[in-house]
């Protein structure tokens, strides 16, 4: 299928998820002077289903409100990169981010280890680990760094793309210059198998794969199709190397300001919102790399001894970044596993 059939493909899975949105009656509006502004940015694309699933917390909290609450959201990193937006947030300057945990653990150290590698086989796995004990560890590392917790997302199983070299064993991604997302763990696994990590903010990550500034980068198939970055690559190991949760956080500085029934309607997200997430970011993962492959990119699923060789590298790195979170971090990792 040539590049056309691909994006029509896109579209017509985006168009049926949409379609998945459930919407809230509204109720009677409240005069401008009354509302209560918040902005909600992140870096996701318009579109896919990461902004479905913001629209329809956006109806949520508009609705349960009585409209007292406005929200404006503001997409694919039109405020600037995550790690910018996540200070932002600690400051008060916006009110609400949507984004990754690593992105977050630039600021709050303990969700580094949310992200480290081989820690989850299953998204099973990962549902029961962030939606039980260790969710609780999570809000009160939160809450000691100037946020407030809200609801988890979903971006998926991270996988390594290439432009050249493809990956079949560890010593393949030595001297690599691998596009690294700026964080802590993210950094500390390529350094473990030797590879050369480039910290670059989202905005810039196609220039520097199509000027030749990187030579891969690691994401899901969903985000690599979102951004275009998939464009650059002609290889796919589908390593499933590291599980990344989205979530949503408030600024606390704002957040501790509201009356507590709205304090109440922001925490008390239905669980729906939760799954209804996931889902539909789970159910485009098999299309995506069908079209990965029709576009004539190389994809790769490890045998289990290969993914046990990869694993026996990374894994280290689980305890090597909890440590450096200190108590909390070590609490986390142990709950998560």
């Amino acid at each position: 299928m040539h590049r056309k059939g691909i994006l029509l493909s896109l579209t017509l899975v985006s168009s049926v998820l949409c379609s998945l949105v459930f919407l809230v009656p509204n109720e009677e509006p409240v005069a401008a002077q009354d509302q209560i502004r918040m902005r909600l940015a992140t870096v996701a694309p318009e579109g896919t289903p990461w902004e479905k699933q913001l629209r329809t917390l956006k109806q949520h909290i508009e609705s349960e409100s009585g409209g007292r609450i406005r929200v404006q959201m503001f997409m694919g990193g039109s405020l600037g990169g995550e790690k910018a937006l996540v200070r932002r947030t600690a400051q008060g300057s916006i009110q609400a981010f949507g984004g990754s945990t690593a992105a977050l653990g630039t600021l709050v150290r303990e969700l580094n280890v949310v992200e480290a590698p081989y820690l989850f086989n299953t998204t099973a796995e990962a549902d029961a680990a962030l939606d039980g004990a260790g969710k609780a560890i999570v809000e009160r590392a939160l809450q000691r760094r100037g946020f407030v917790f809200g609801l988890w997302a979903e971006n998926g199983f991270r996988s390594w793309f290439t432009k050249e070299r493809p990956i079949r064993q560890p010593s393949d991604l030595n001297g690599l210059r691998m596009r690294s997302q700026e964080s802590e763990v993210h950094l500390a696994t390529y350094r473990a198998f030797g590879a050369s990590p480039q910290a670059i903010d989202v905005t810039n990550v196609l220039t520097s794969l199509q000027t030749g500034v990187v030579d891969g980068f690691d994401n899901t198939p969903l985000f690599a199709f979102a951004t275009s970055w998939y464009q650059a690559a002609q290889h796919l190991n589908l390593s499933r190397h590291s599980y990344q949760p989205g979530i949503v956080v408030y600024s606390k500085s704002w957040f501790d300001d509201l009356p507590a029934d709205l304090q109440a309607v922001l925490t008390s997200v239905p669980q729906s919102i939760v799954t209804d997430g996931r889902s539909q970011v789970r159910r485009m993962d098999p299309i995506l790399i069908r079209n990965l492959k029709r576009y004539g990119i190389e994809v790769h699923r490890p045998s289990s001894a290969e993914r046990a060789a990869f694993a026996k590298i990374g894994r280290p790195v689980q305890a090597a970044v909890a440590r450096r979170a200190g108590a909390q971090g070590q609490a986390l990792l142990r709950a998560l596993r």
